[in-house]
Formats: structure tokens, C-alpha cells, sequence
């Protein structure tokens, strides 16, 4: 398999395992599809972690497979493409992107998919699809614009250029910079953290934002407003407040 999803402790490990660069070929896009549809699913899934090894996060699309694709074979793709990452970014819990090496065209892309992004201090990362007459289509022009900006992004989008990691750092491209050996380390614990919190409550916070950030403010203000007034009903709620009344904050024990 070249994707698997490893569970222990509430966190499922997204494992990309396809030697030596984990490009990302059209059987690889639809297994990631599968998977994170099946960590959406599952309750003992709490949080997730996207990894692709301590060498390489991943270097791209699959080039040859995509040079023998004409035209009416890839409109025939691109929507699925797009839904593979997609249902990464849609996943309604906490994932981290544990990012070494190359992460470059579609392993780009897919990083910006989680929620949060750890790199490894010899990360290079980018979108250099440009630089093959292309643009990127599984989500780079869009969620790179939102993460970082429109100038920022077509900065790396317009050049392909490829950025070292304290750069990505400073674009707010990456999160967090850590030594390469610590890398799955810290986004396992970043993950294990939050599997610990308010199920329902994190899956209203991530929806409430991703859908502000995708449509007006009134109508994201209504998301929140209806998630917020929702919460009242779950347990989770009832443990968090009254944890807080009779011991202090950040003490609640979470189902």
C-alpha cells in the first residue's frame, strides 16, 4: 500500500510510503482519498498526523504518469485529484503535517491540508509546478492564498521557486521549525494533545473557521453561532464547565 493509517492512542498516522520521493500517482491520490475518509469515520481517530517518512514528505506529482495524460484524459482527473486532498483538508479533527524533506508541488499541497505544519529544519518546500508549464490542481492557488496571502503566494507560484524551511517559517508557510530527527516526534505530541480535548467542540471550532474563511462573515457568523448554541447539548460541555467551576481551567477529563 503506498498510503496506511496507523492508529494508537487516539492519533492516526497518515503514512505515505511509495520509495524513493512518495511522488503522489493517481493510485496513491485515491488510497489517501479512501483513508482519510475512513479517519473521518472512525471514533477512535482523534487527531490526525500526515508523515511521509524521515527522509522525504513528498516531492510532487508522479511526472511520468502525468506526461502520458492529454488533455481529455485529465479533465477526466482533476476533479478527483482535487477530492483526494480535499477529504484530507476536510477531515473534522485536529491534523498536523509532519513535513521532511521535499514537500514540493503535490506534497506542498497536501501539507497545506492540516491544520498545522511541523518541518523539519532541512525542509524545502514549493510549488513548482510553473516551471512545467502547469499551475497547481489539487488546491495550491487556493489554500496557499488563504494560508500566506495572495502576493506571497504568487511569489512562489509565479516563480516555483522552492523555499528552505526558516523561510517557510517567516511566509507562515510552516508552523513550527524543529531538528529533522524530532520532526514526527512533536507532531505526534501536537496531536496527542488534542485528542485528549472536546471532540465535538474541535470539529465545530475547525468548521467554523474553514467556512469563515471560505464564504462572507455573516454567514460564517452563523456557523459559529449555530455550533456555539449547539454545544450546550453534549456532555463534553457539561464536563468542561463544571470542571472549571469547582477545580480551575484546563483541568476538564474528556470523554
Amino acid at each position: 500500500m503506498t498510503v496506511t493509517l496507523e492508529v494508537a492512542d487516539g492519533v492516526g498516522t497518515l503514512l505515505l510510503d511509495r520509495p524513493p520521493m512518495n511522488a503522489l500517482d493517481v493510485a496513491t491520490q485515491d488510497r489517501l482519498k479512501e483513508l482519510a475518509e475512513e479517519a473521518t469515520r472512525r471514533e477512535d481517530v482523534r487527531a490526525v498526523v500526515i508523515y511521509g517518512g524521515e527522509k522525504v514528505f513528498a516531492a510532487g506529482a508522479d511526472i511520468k504518469e502525468m506526461q502520458a495524460m492529454d488533455h481529455t484524459a485529465m479533465v477526466l482527473r482533476a476533479r478527483a485529484l482535487q477530492d483526494s486532498f480535499t477529504a484530507v483538508a476536510r477531515i473534522p479533527k485536529p491534523v498536523v503535517a509532519a513535513v521532511t524533506g521535499y514537500a514540493l508541488g503535490g506534497g506542498c499541497e497536501l501539507a497545506l491540508c492540516a491544520d498545522f505544519r511541523i518541518a523539519a529544519d532541512n525542509a524545502k518546500l514549493g510549488q513548482p509546478e510553473i516551471l512545467l508549464g502547469l499551475i497547481p490542481g489539487a488546491g495550491g492557488t487556493q489554500r496557499l492564498a488563504r494560508l500566506i496571502g495572495p502576493s506571497k503566494a504568487k511569489d512562489l507560484i509565479f516563480t516555483g521557486r522552492m523555499v528552505k524551511a526558516d523561510e517557510a517559517e517567516k511566509l507562515g508557510l510552516v508552523d513550527r521549525v524543529v531538528p529533522a530527527a524530532d520532526v514526527y516526534t512533536e507532531a505526534r505530541a501536537w496531536a496527542a494533545k488534542l485528542a485528549q480535548g472536546p471532540a465535538i467542540a474541535l470539529r465545530a471550532a475547525k468548521e467554523s473557521i474553514d467556512t469563515g474563511l471560505e464564504t462572507d462573515i455573516d454567514t460564517g457568523l452563523a456557523v459559529e453561532r449555530n455550533w456555539f448554541a449547539g454545544l450546550f447539548a453534549t456532555a463534553d460541555r457539561e464536563i468542561g464547565m463544571r470542571s472549571f467551576v469547582e477545580e480551575g481551567p484546563g483541568k476538564a477529563k474528556f470523554l
